[in-house]
């Protein structure tokens, strides 16, 4: 165990730590969810991460995302991360795909051995598509909901996904998944507080058919959530959690 373990295990306990350094995270999608639960499963002591985008630091992350800086834009964020995560923890096996994922490249990209999976990815379809591969291959994951147009860090939940309420990505996502015969059997981050109407402006780039308002907080707090079920679902013989 490292100096800055301490704290986690003073916490968890040594075995519970030993359990996440030898565990493997996929974390799909480094936006402002999907880095920052990336950080914080590193943080808390995982030992092998997959992380995978294709995305570039863009100036308008910067609002939100926690490897946008001025110094980073045009960089990978699969890069920046990785340089970002191994300064946190040196000795984490750290595996970066610069791919977005789609149907077609998930069985080539991904190998069905995590121990846990979290999607952070906000355009629908490579969002269903991991979902329901990992479904197939029994692989326990939590997939974020949108976290744009939102304020109220306290209206933020965890739950599965036939649970959610509220939120219109949730909804367009169980539809998705519905006509896949998927209804259950996954956890989501969802907030229940409405979206801020004026907040989403209609387009239609790339794979996104708009574009949403965001402040800095909250996709945090989403990425918080998302690392915390994860490492409930991995210490959840180890350690019991309220």
């Amino acid at each position: 165990m490292e100096a800055w373990q301490e704290r986690t295990a003073l916490l968890l306990g040594d075995e519970s730590l030993q359990k996440l350094s030898n565990s493997r995270v996929l974390v799909a999608g480094l936006g402002g969810v999907g880095a920052c639960a990336a950080e914080m499963l590193v943080r808390a002591g995982i030992g092998h991460l997959d992380i995978i985008d294709a995305d570039k630091v863009s100036e308008s992350n910067i609002n939100r995302q926690i490897i946008a800086l001025h110094s980073t834009v045009g960089r990978l964020k699969t890069e920046v991360l990785s340089e970002r995560l191994k300064d946190i923890s040196p000795n984490l096996e750290i595996s970066a795909i610069n791919e977005f994922l789609h149907e077609d490249n998930i069985e080539v990209l991904l190998k069905p051995e995590y121990d846990f999976v979290v999607d952070a990815i906000d355009t629908l379809s490579p969002k269903t598509a991991l979902i329901s591969w990992c479904l197939r291959n029994n692989l326990p994951l939590v997939s974020s909901m949108g976290s744009g147009a939102k304020t109220d860090i306290a209206a933020v939940r965890i739950a599965d996904i036939s649970k959610t309420n509220t939120c219109p990505l949730a909804r367009a996502l169980r539809g998705r998944l519905g006509r896949l015969g998927i209804k259950d059997g996954f956890s989501a981050v969802y907030s229940e507080e409405k979206p801020i109407e004026s907040a989403v402006v209609e387009e239609n780039t790339r794979n996104k058919r708009s574009n949403t308002g965001t402040i800095s907080y909250v996709p945090a707090v989403f990425g918080c959530a998302c690392a915390q079920a994860a490492i409930q679902g991995i210490l959840s013989k180890e350690f019991n959690f309220c």
